[in-house]
């Protein structure tokens, strides 16, 4: 956790509303970090569903494979966190810590170690001491619901530099739900699947299946359209869980894709996503512009989408934006790189809305000083047209910055 704020922080954070259903505490284990809190316990209600999404890293975090052994049954009574250690790569002794961890924590809750979902983010490669749990697990039992969301999402933090908080309301059957999200983020930040950890909760009451289609359905537009280094991390996690405490108040259960409600909740929890997905980039470890990658006129979404992260992972491109410098030259070359349908003499590209090249060659009309002007703003966009077809996409990254280089250089001192 960096004491310099990103240039690109929020400069004020939304009222979070409570979910009722949805407790939270935090406590300092020592895991890591000294004089700060490393540890969140999140309890749910009884009954609450769960729905995740995980990293498609071949080297995935023990905790990773204890949610996805346990995803499938869709009920939790709790979430456990830590930062500061990933446990990660760490074998045998990964898989006993995760066994310990929901030990400590169902027991005592009084709940199945399999309603126990856990998430760990920090350093790989070091063993997890998880018996440092138990000397704060009463704490965090006793002090259920005295923290406040961004006490939560302060607490997952690693090198972020701010916490990162996201809400939105929906009325079903005339009551209004709430959807509520924390992250954590801000380096080892690529798309596949999930890219960091994130946690959203509602007081809706959605059937697993359900949720489980919501949660994928919207990953690809939010955490799987950010990028900050290319890097994915082997322990990336989203948890979606839904309490449904709003049938207390008569919101009748969705249980099926085909429900007329589910269009709101799926617009609601892609807001909330995508917010938290640009607040991660507006983070990036020594980030100072947020950059959208805009690709028009592909053959089709996907190879749109392909073309956007080749621009946007594009350590040329990153590096052009930090110096302010609009070498579009380098947008062409990871166009052309990208092993997609392209034709350059049909290729268009726009920094803002200065268009700099045309027709396979450079504007007519270009104009250096409009150029740099966009590229001196905090948020940029970049568009492309490639003039084959009607497929687009949008990711959205940051620049490279030495900040970046003097983060990772000394990240395990």
């Amino acid at each position: 956790m960096s004491t310099t704020v990103s240039p690109l922080a929020p400069t004020s954070y939304p009222e979070m509303p409570d979910i009722s259903g949805v407790a939270f505490a935090t406590a300092s284990a020592g895991i890591k970090y000294q004089g700060r809190t490393d540890v969140l316990l999140a309890t749910v209600a009884e009954g609450t569903a769960v729905a995740g999404v995980f990293t498609k890293s071949k080297c995935s975090s023990a905790p990773v494979d204890w949610c996805k052994a346990r995803i499938g049954a869709g009920r939790a009574r709790a979430l456990l966190v830590n930062s500061g250690n990933a446990n990660a790569f760490t074998g045998k002794k990964g898989m006993a810590a995760v066994e310990l961890s929901a030990d400590i924590v169902s027991g005592a809750l009084g709940c199945s170690g399999d309603e126990i979902f856990l998430a760990s983010t920090g350093v790989i490669g070091e063993p997890l001491p998880a018996e440092k749990f138990s000397d704060v697990v009463e704490e965090l039992k006793a002090g259920q619901g005295s923290a406040s969301w961004l006490d939560a999402a302060k607490a997952i933090m690693t090198t972020d530099t701010y916490p990162k908080v996201a809400t939105a309301a929906v009325e079903l059957d005339g009551v209004t739900v709430t959807i509520n999200g924390i992250a954590k983020g801000a380096g080892m930040i690529a798309p596949d699947m999930a890219t960091m950890l994130s946690f959203v909760f509602t007081d809706a009451p959605i059937a697993p299946d359900v949720l489980q289609a919501l949660l994928s359905g919207e990953v690809d537009g939010s955490f799987n359209a950010i990028t900050v280094d290319s890097d994915t991390s082997t322990s990336d996690t989203v948890l979606l869980f839904a309490t449904g405490a709003a049938s207390e108040n008569g919101v009748e259960a969705v249980a099926s894709l085909e429900d007329p409600r589910v269009g709101v909740l799926r617009a609601a929890l892609s807001d909330v996503m995508v917010d938290l997905a640009h607040q991660i980039v507006r983070d990036g470890e020594g980030a100072r512009k947020f950059v959208e990658v805009r690709v028009e006129g592909a053959d089709n979404n996907a190879s749109a989408k392909r073309i956007a992260l080749s621009i946007a992972n594009s350590p040329l491109v990153k590096t052009a934006i930090a110096g302010e410098d609009a070498n579009w030259g380098r947008v062409v070359m990871a166009v052309g790189k990208a092993g997609e349908p392209a034709d350059r003499d049909r290729l268009a590209i726009w920094f803002g809305d200065v268009r700099v090249a045309v027709v396979g060659e450079r504007d007519p009309a270009y104009s250096e000083e409009a150029a740099s002007a966009v590229m001196k703003q905090e948020d940029i966009v970049i568009r492309v047209e490639l003039g084959l077809g009607s497929g687009q996409a949008s990711v959205w990254t940051c620049d490279l910055t030495k900040e970046y280089v003097a983060i990772n250089g000394d990240y395990r001192s």
